[in-house]
């Protein structure tokens, strides 16, 4: 897991303003945690959107998170909420390469990409152990990767796609905003680099990356069965839909296989 991979969650504001309409999988994960009915252990809480959503619930939300950055964020936004929902969310700084909580949950989840931060075969396994060890008898593991798109994939590495202007909350400037994708095939890995430039005077630009792991669907199957899990449900979004060219995540639950 690269250092390198941290520059796009150095700063919880700008998280939180990038993804703030991003909503399509709160009702995937706070059913899950009503159904199993708590406690659901996190992996890769960041500043508790699902977080919060899964609590809503009444079950209670163990998160870990490896960036001090983000669990900041998450402090704060906890701080704002009702007491009923504070006291249901829990914290820890830990990768969830290694974490060990010496408890079991009914229910792990890995929401928003998360294992796409595992970049090597190493790497998920180690999360998978994770995972196994903290799951109770009968859990289930939920959690959803970005499905590889061929076309973002086979972009021009040197070339930057405009988007939107953005207001930076670092700054509150308004910034032109583009984005270059860079995917190593030997990898698997893509590169997206954010390029900010502000508008008016003084010039200024800034750069982020955000650094994913490609998870191909047959692959990702062949990944959980030899490390010892079974899929219930392998789905092309947060409503049951099925794997097409037109789907822009994968949505998994799992459990450990019997013997």
């Amino acid at each position: 897991m690269s250092r390198e991979a941290d520059e796009h969650y150095g700063d919880s504001r700008y998280y939180d303003h990038a993804y703030a309409r991003y909503k399509v999988d709160l009702a995937f994960y706070a059913e899950l945690a009503g159904a199993r009915g708590g406690p659901v252990l996190e992996l890769g809480v960041g500043t508790c959107r699902v977080a919060f959503a899964m609590a809503e619930t009444g079950a209670e939300v163990v998160g870990v998170d490896r960036m001090e950055s983000m669990l900041d964020g998450a402090r704060a936004r906890i701080a704002k909420r009702p007491r009923r929902l504070r006291e249901r969310i829990t914290l820890v700084q830990g990768d969830f390469r290694s974490v060990r909580l010496d408890r079991r949950f009914p229910l792990v989840v890995a929401p928003f990409n998360a294992f796409q931060h595992l970049y090597t075969r190493e790497d998920l396994e180690q999360a998978l152990e994770t995972v196994r060890v903290h799951l109770a008898p009968g859990g289930v593991f939920a959690f959803d990767v970005m499905l590889p798109d061929p076309y973002s994939l086979s972009r021009d590495p040197n070339r930057f796609y405009r988007c939107r202007p953005i207001k930076h909350p670092a700054d509150d400037r308004r910034y032109d905003y583009a984005e270059a994708f860079d995917y190593d095939p030997e990898r698997q890995v893509q590169i997206t680099t954010m390029r900010f430039t502000a508008q008016g005077a003084p010039p200024k630009k800034r750069f982020d990356r955000l650094i994913q792991r490609q998870y191909f669907p047959r692959e990702l199957e062949a990944l959980l069965h030899y490390n010892g899990y079974a899929i219930a449900r392998h789905d092309g979004g947060f409503a049951g839909e099925s794997i097409t060219e037109e789907s822009e995540s994968q949505v998994v639950i799992a459990h450990l296989r019997e013997g």
